[in-house]
Protein backbone atom coordinates (compact mmCIF):
# COMPACT_ATOMS: atom_id res chain seq x y z
CA UNK A 1 0.00 0.00 0.00
CA UNK A 2 3.17 2.45 0.78
CA UNK A 3 4.69 1.43 -2.32
CA UNK A 4 1.87 2.31 -4.23
CA UNK A 5 0.80 5.67 -2.44
CA UNK A 6 4.87 6.46 -3.70
CA UNK A 7 4.42 5.28 -7.13
CA UNK A 8 0.57 7.24 -7.19
CA UNK A 9 2.75 10.69 -5.85
CA UNK A 10 5.80 10.23 -8.14
CA UNK A 11 3.95 9.85 -10.91
CA UNK A 12 1.27 13.47 -9.91
CA UNK A 13 4.97 14.76 -11.11
CA UNK A 14 3.72 14.84 -14.83
CA UNK A 15 0.22 16.25 -14.56
CA UNK A 16 2.09 19.11 -12.23
CA UNK A 17 4.56 20.16 -15.08
CA UNK A 18 1.92 20.55 -17.27
CA UNK A 19 -0.88 22.31 -15.30
CA UNK A 20 2.03 24.73 -14.23
CA UNK A 21 3.04 25.26 -17.88
CA UNK A 22 -0.72 25.54 -18.97
CA UNK A 23 -0.97 28.78 -16.35
CA UNK A 24 2.04 30.25 -17.91
CA UNK A 25 -0.11 31.08 -20.53
CA UNK A 26 -2.94 32.39 -18.64
CA UNK A 27 -1.12 35.22 -16.22
CA UNK A 28 -4.28 37.00 -15.45
CA UNK A 29 -5.79 33.70 -13.66
CA UNK A 30 -2.50 33.23 -12.10
CA UNK A 31 -2.31 37.20 -10.49
CA UNK A 32 -6.35 37.53 -9.48
CA UNK A 33 -6.57 33.93 -8.22
CA UNK A 34 -2.67 33.15 -6.63
CA UNK A 35 -0.67 36.27 -6.30
CA UNK A 36 -3.58 38.22 -5.29
CA UNK A 37 -5.78 35.13 -3.58
CA UNK A 38 -4.08 32.28 -1.90
CA UNK A 39 -0.12 33.86 -1.64
CA UNK A 40 -0.94 36.33 0.63
CA UNK A 41 -3.01 34.13 2.84
CA UNK A 42 -0.02 31.80 3.09
CA UNK A 43 2.80 34.10 2.84
CA UNK A 44 1.69 36.43 6.19
CA UNK A 45 0.85 32.61 7.77
CA UNK A 46 4.10 32.33 7.29
CA UNK A 47 5.69 35.42 8.45
CA UNK A 48 3.97 35.68 11.43
CA UNK A 49 4.76 32.13 12.65
CA UNK A 50 8.32 32.43 11.81
CA UNK A 51 9.19 36.37 11.45
CA UNK A 52 9.91 36.75 15.38
CA UNK A 53 12.48 34.23 15.66
CA UNK A 54 15.53 36.41 15.41
CA UNK A 55 17.37 33.38 13.35
CA UNK A 56 16.97 31.75 9.93
CA UNK A 57 14.34 28.83 10.34
CA UNK A 58 15.14 28.14 6.63
CA UNK A 59 18.67 27.83 6.82
CA UNK A 60 18.48 25.39 9.49
CA UNK A 61 15.73 23.04 7.48
CA UNK A 62 18.44 23.27 4.44
CA UNK A 63 20.78 21.99 6.63
CA UNK A 64 19.02 19.37 8.93
CA UNK A 65 17.71 18.58 4.70
CA UNK A 66 21.34 18.43 3.50
CA UNK A 67 22.49 15.98 6.22
CA UNK A 68 19.43 13.80 5.85
CA UNK A 69 19.96 13.63 2.01
CA UNK A 70 23.67 12.33 2.86
CA UNK A 71 22.53 10.04 5.84
CA UNK A 72 19.98 8.28 3.47
CA UNK A 73 22.25 8.28 0.39
CA UNK A 74 24.63 6.40 2.92
CA UNK A 75 22.25 3.91 4.29
CA UNK A 76 20.91 2.98 0.92
CA UNK A 77 24.09 2.61 -0.84
CA UNK A 78 23.45 -0.86 -1.68
CA UNK A 79 20.19 -0.65 -2.35
CA UNK A 80 20.09 1.71 -5.04
CA UNK A 81 22.21 -1.49 -6.88
CA UNK A 82 20.26 -3.85 -5.95
CA UNK A 83 16.53 -2.30 -6.40
CA UNK A 84 17.08 1.10 -8.23
CA UNK A 85 13.45 1.37 -9.19
CA UNK A 86 12.44 1.38 -5.72
CA UNK A 87 15.05 4.19 -5.25
CA UNK A 88 13.88 6.20 -8.35
CA UNK A 89 10.33 6.03 -6.64
CA UNK A 90 11.59 7.30 -3.86
CA UNK A 91 13.75 10.23 -5.08
CA UNK A 92 10.59 11.01 -7.64
CA UNK A 93 7.80 10.85 -4.60
CA UNK A 94 10.10 13.37 -2.84
CA UNK A 95 10.56 15.74 -6.25
CA UNK A 96 7.14 15.62 -6.78
CA UNK A 97 6.02 16.82 -3.12
CA UNK A 98 8.68 19.89 -3.30
CA UNK A 99 7.76 20.83 -6.38
CA UNK A 100 4.11 20.74 -5.27
CA UNK A 101 5.41 23.16 -2.22
CA UNK A 102 7.71 25.17 -3.96
CA UNK A 103 5.00 26.02 -6.10
CA UNK A 104 1.85 26.46 -3.46
CA UNK A 105 3.73 28.26 -0.88
CA UNK A 106 5.79 31.28 -3.81
CA UNK A 107 6.92 29.54 -7.37
CA UNK A 108 3.43 30.41 -9.06
CA UNK A 109 4.49 34.00 -8.89
CA UNK A 110 6.76 33.38 -11.67
CA UNK A 111 3.64 33.39 -14.24
CA UNK A 112 1.61 36.49 -12.69
CA UNK A 113 1.44 39.98 -15.00
CA UNK A 114 4.43 42.06 -14.95
CA UNK A 115 4.82 44.62 -13.05
CA UNK A 116 4.63 47.08 -15.46
CA UNK A 117 0.45 46.10 -16.38
CA UNK A 118 0.02 45.50 -12.73
CA UNK A 119 1.58 49.14 -11.67
CA UNK A 120 0.32 50.66 -15.00
CA UNK A 121 3.71 52.13 -15.47
CA UNK A 122 5.35 52.46 -19.14
CA UNK A 123 8.52 49.57 -20.09
CA UNK A 124 8.98 51.48 -23.12
CA UNK A 125 11.55 54.62 -23.21
CA UNK A 126 13.96 56.78 -25.28
CA UNK A 127 17.53 56.88 -24.64
CA UNK A 128 16.99 60.85 -24.14
CA UNK A 129 14.34 59.79 -21.93
CA UNK A 130 17.26 57.83 -20.01
CA UNK A 131 19.78 60.47 -19.88
CA UNK A 132 17.23 62.99 -18.30
CA UNK A 133 16.48 60.94 -15.49
CA UNK A 134 20.07 60.18 -15.59
CA UNK A 135 20.38 63.97 -14.27
CA UNK A 136 17.67 63.81 -12.17
CA UNK A 137 18.78 61.05 -10.10
CA UNK A 138 22.55 62.36 -10.40
CA UNK A 139 20.96 65.73 -8.79
CA UNK A 140 18.87 63.79 -6.00
CA UNK A 141 22.27 61.96 -5.09
CA UNK A 142 24.40 64.34 -4.78
CA UNK A 143 21.93 66.35 -2.67
CA UNK A 144 20.95 63.46 -0.07
CA UNK A 145 25.13 62.61 -0.11
CA UNK A 146 25.91 65.78 0.94
CA UNK A 147 23.09 66.34 3.47
CA UNK A 148 25.17 63.40 4.96
CA UNK A 149 28.48 63.91 4.78
CA UNK A 150 28.74 67.56 4.26
CA UNK A 151 31.99 67.07 1.85
CA UNK A 152 31.33 65.86 -1.56
CA UNK A 153 34.75 63.43 -1.52
CA UNK A 154 33.99 61.70 1.16
CA UNK A 155 31.51 58.21 1.56
CA UNK A 156 28.70 57.83 3.38
CA UNK A 157 28.94 55.20 6.44
CA UNK A 158 26.14 53.87 7.85
CA UNK A 159 25.60 54.88 11.62
CA UNK A 160 22.92 51.65 12.47
CA UNK A 161 23.32 48.35 13.26
CA UNK A 162 22.39 45.24 10.74
CA UNK A 163 19.50 44.54 12.86
CA UNK A 164 18.51 48.25 13.16
CA UNK A 165 18.34 48.65 9.56
CA UNK A 166 16.22 45.50 9.01
CA UNK A 167 13.61 46.74 11.35
CA UNK A 168 13.95 49.83 9.18
CA UNK A 169 12.88 48.54 5.63
CA UNK A 170 8.84 48.69 7.60
CA UNK A 171 8.61 52.37 6.86
CA UNK A 172 9.17 52.54 3.43
CA UNK A 173 7.00 49.95 2.44
CA UNK A 174 4.41 51.93 3.88
CA UNK A 175 5.11 55.51 2.05
CA UNK A 176 5.31 53.19 -0.83
CA UNK A 177 2.08 51.64 -0.55
CA UNK A 178 0.45 54.93 -0.41
CA UNK A 179 1.60 55.09 -3.84
CA UNK A 180 1.23 51.79 -4.96
CA UNK A 181 -1.40 49.66 -2.72
CA UNK A 182 -0.47 46.58 -4.26
CA UNK A 183 3.07 47.14 -2.62
CA UNK A 184 2.03 47.31 1.28
CA UNK A 185 3.99 44.78 3.07
CA UNK A 186 2.70 43.47 6.22
CA UNK A 187 4.66 41.25 8.87
CA UNK A 188 8.33 41.62 8.65
CA UNK A 189 10.68 37.99 8.16
CA UNK A 190 13.85 39.61 7.41
CA UNK A 191 16.67 37.74 8.90
CA UNK A 192 20.63 37.39 8.31
CA UNK A 193 21.66 34.27 6.18
CA UNK A 194 23.39 31.46 8.23
CA UNK A 195 25.11 30.98 4.64
CA UNK A 196 26.64 34.11 4.18
CA UNK A 197 29.86 33.15 3.68
CA UNK A 198 29.08 30.52 1.63
CA UNK A 199 26.43 33.63 -0.81
CA UNK A 200 28.95 35.49 -1.08
CA UNK A 201 31.40 33.21 -2.24
CA UNK A 202 28.22 32.26 -4.72
CA UNK A 203 27.79 35.83 -6.09
CA UNK A 204 24.62 36.57 -3.87
CA UNK A 205 23.39 39.13 -1.48
CA UNK A 206 20.58 37.58 -0.51
CA UNK A 207 17.43 35.45 -1.63
CA UNK A 208 14.03 34.10 -0.45
CA UNK A 209 13.18 30.36 1.27
CA UNK A 210 10.52 30.00 -0.73
CA UNK A 211 8.86 27.09 1.54
CA UNK A 212 9.72 29.80 5.18
CA UNK A 213 8.98 32.94 3.32
CA UNK A 214 12.04 34.35 5.31
CA UNK A 215 13.87 37.36 3.14
CA UNK A 216 17.31 36.28 3.48
CA UNK A 217 19.97 39.14 3.56
CA UNK A 218 24.28 38.42 3.29
CA UNK A 219 25.50 39.41 6.62
CA UNK A 220 28.69 40.44 4.73
CA UNK A 221 27.81 42.87 1.87
CA UNK A 222 28.73 46.69 2.97
CA UNK A 223 26.24 48.16 4.90
CA UNK A 224 24.86 51.07 2.83
CA UNK A 225 23.69 48.07 0.58
CA UNK A 226 21.51 46.89 3.12
CA UNK A 227 18.51 49.23 2.49
CA UNK A 228 17.69 48.18 -0.85
CA UNK A 229 19.21 44.62 -0.28
CA UNK A 230 16.43 43.80 2.35
CA UNK A 231 14.14 46.17 0.91
CA UNK A 232 14.98 43.82 -2.85
CA UNK A 233 14.34 40.52 -0.96
CA UNK A 234 10.84 41.90 1.17
CA UNK A 235 9.04 42.58 -2.61
CA UNK A 236 9.98 39.01 -3.30
CA UNK A 237 8.04 38.47 -0.15
CA UNK A 238 4.95 40.42 -1.95
CA UNK A 239 4.65 37.89 -4.72
CA UNK A 240 7.38 39.60 -7.58
CA UNK A 241 9.23 36.78 -8.39
CA UNK A 242 11.28 38.52 -11.06
CA UNK A 243 15.09 40.12 -10.21
CA UNK A 244 14.18 43.14 -12.65
CA UNK A 245 10.86 43.98 -10.85
CA UNK A 246 12.26 43.31 -7.35
CA UNK A 247 14.99 45.79 -7.91
CA UNK A 248 12.77 48.19 -8.77
CA UNK A 249 10.38 47.68 -6.25
CA UNK A 250 13.17 47.30 -3.52
CA UNK A 251 14.84 50.65 -4.64
CA UNK A 252 11.70 52.67 -4.70
CA UNK A 253 10.93 51.26 -1.20
CA UNK A 254 14.41 52.41 -0.03
CA UNK A 255 13.70 55.77 -1.85
CA UNK A 256 10.32 56.69 0.37
CA UNK A 257 11.58 55.79 3.65
CA UNK A 258 11.91 58.77 5.88
CA UNK A 259 15.07 57.93 6.41
CA UNK A 260 18.10 59.51 5.03
CA UNK A 261 20.38 56.74 4.69
CA UNK A 262 17.87 54.60 2.92
CA UNK A 263 16.90 57.43 0.74
CA UNK A 264 20.77 57.36 -0.23
CA UNK A 265 21.14 53.67 -0.62
CA UNK A 266 18.25 54.17 -2.65
CA UNK A 267 18.58 56.60 -5.04
CA UNK A 268 22.65 55.66 -5.58
CA UNK A 269 21.30 52.04 -6.47
CA UNK A 270 18.58 53.45 -9.38
CA UNK A 271 21.65 55.75 -10.60
CA UNK A 272 23.91 52.31 -10.92
CA UNK A 273 21.49 50.82 -12.52
CA UNK A 274 20.48 54.05 -14.55
CA UNK A 275 24.23 55.31 -15.21
CA UNK A 276 25.00 51.72 -16.27
CA UNK A 277 22.62 52.15 -19.32
CA UNK A 278 23.64 55.03 -20.83
CA UNK A 279 27.28 53.35 -20.73
CA UNK A 280 26.24 50.71 -23.15
CA UNK A 281 24.03 53.54 -25.34
CA UNK A 282 26.16 56.54 -25.21
CA UNK A 283 29.95 55.82 -23.88
CA UNK A 284 30.59 59.48 -24.40
CA UNK A 285 27.80 60.92 -22.78
CA UNK A 286 28.62 58.48 -20.28
CA UNK A 287 31.72 59.38 -19.42
CA UNK A 288 30.11 63.50 -18.61
CA UNK A 289 27.67 62.24 -16.47
CA UNK A 290 29.92 60.36 -14.54
CA UNK A 291 31.93 63.34 -13.76
CA UNK A 292 29.03 65.27 -12.42
CA UNK A 293 28.95 62.54 -9.36
CA UNK A 294 30.24 63.40 -6.16
CA UNK A 295 33.41 61.25 -5.55
CA UNK A 296 31.89 60.14 -2.10
CA UNK A 297 29.51 58.37 -3.63
CA UNK A 298 31.69 56.64 -6.36
CA UNK A 299 33.47 55.57 -3.41
CA UNK A 300 30.78 54.09 -2.12
CA UNK A 301 30.16 52.14 -5.24
CA UNK A 302 34.22 51.35 -5.38
CA UNK A 303 33.66 49.73 -2.02
CA UNK A 304 31.06 47.33 -3.48
CA UNK A 305 33.07 46.81 -5.99
CA UNK A 306 36.30 45.94 -3.93
CA UNK A 307 33.79 43.69 -1.73
CA UNK A 308 32.88 41.14 -4.32
CA UNK A 309 35.94 41.45 -5.96
CA UNK A 310 37.68 40.02 -2.75
CA UNK A 311 35.49 37.04 -3.17
CA UNK A 312 36.03 36.09 -6.78
CA UNK A 313 36.13 32.34 -7.23
CA UNK A 314 36.01 29.84 -10.34
CA UNK A 315 33.27 28.55 -9.02
CA UNK A 316 31.14 31.78 -9.18
CA UNK A 317 30.18 32.19 -12.63
CA UNK A 318 29.16 28.66 -12.46
CA UNK A 319 26.68 29.76 -10.16
CA UNK A 320 25.31 32.31 -12.08
CA UNK A 321 24.93 30.31 -14.60
CA UNK A 322 23.00 27.81 -13.09
CA UNK A 323 21.05 30.22 -11.33
CA UNK A 324 20.36 32.10 -15.12
CA UNK A 325 18.94 28.91 -16.16
CA UNK A 326 16.57 28.62 -12.94
CA UNK A 327 15.37 31.87 -13.77
CA UNK A 328 14.80 31.04 -17.18
CA UNK A 329 13.06 27.47 -16.58
CA UNK A 330 10.93 29.46 -13.94
CA UNK A 331 9.38 32.37 -17.21
CA UNK A 332 12.21 34.31 -16.89
CA UNK A 333 13.59 34.00 -20.34
CA UNK A 334 16.79 36.68 -20.59
CA UNK A 335 17.62 34.78 -17.04
CA UNK A 336 19.90 37.09 -15.42
CA UNK A 337 20.12 39.69 -18.26
CA UNK A 338 16.30 40.20 -17.34
CA UNK A 339 17.29 42.62 -14.91
CA UNK A 340 17.70 45.91 -17.41
CA UNK A 341 14.16 45.69 -16.97
CA UNK A 342 14.50 47.55 -13.79
CA UNK A 343 15.40 50.26 -15.67
CA UNK A 344 12.74 50.66 -17.75
CA UNK A 345 10.43 50.62 -14.79
CA UNK A 346 13.01 53.42 -13.18
CA UNK A 347 13.28 55.48 -15.97
CA UNK A 348 9.22 55.75 -16.48
CA UNK A 349 8.55 56.21 -12.85
CA UNK A 350 10.70 58.72 -12.28
CA UNK A 351 9.29 60.68 -15.77
CA UNK A 352 5.92 60.83 -13.60
CA UNK A 353 7.34 61.59 -10.38
CA UNK A 354 10.72 63.15 -11.15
Amino acid sequence: MLKNKKIIIALSLIPQYFIIKLLAHYPEVVETYYSHGVYPVTSKLLRFMLGWIPFSIGDILYTIAGIYIIRWLILNRKRIIKDSKAWLIDVFSAVSILYFAFHIFWGLNYYRLPVHKALNIDNKYTTVDLIEVTKQLIQKSNEIHLRIVSNDTVKVSIPYTKRELLNKTANGYANLANVFPNLEHQVQSTKLSLYSLPLTYMGFSGYLNPFTNEAQIDGLIPLYQYPTTACHEEAHQLGYAAENETNFIGGLAAIHNDDVYFKYSGYIFALRHCINEVYNRDKEVHKTLISTINNGILLNYQETYTFWNGYENPLEPLFKILYGNYLKANNQDKGIESYSYAVALMVNYFKIQP
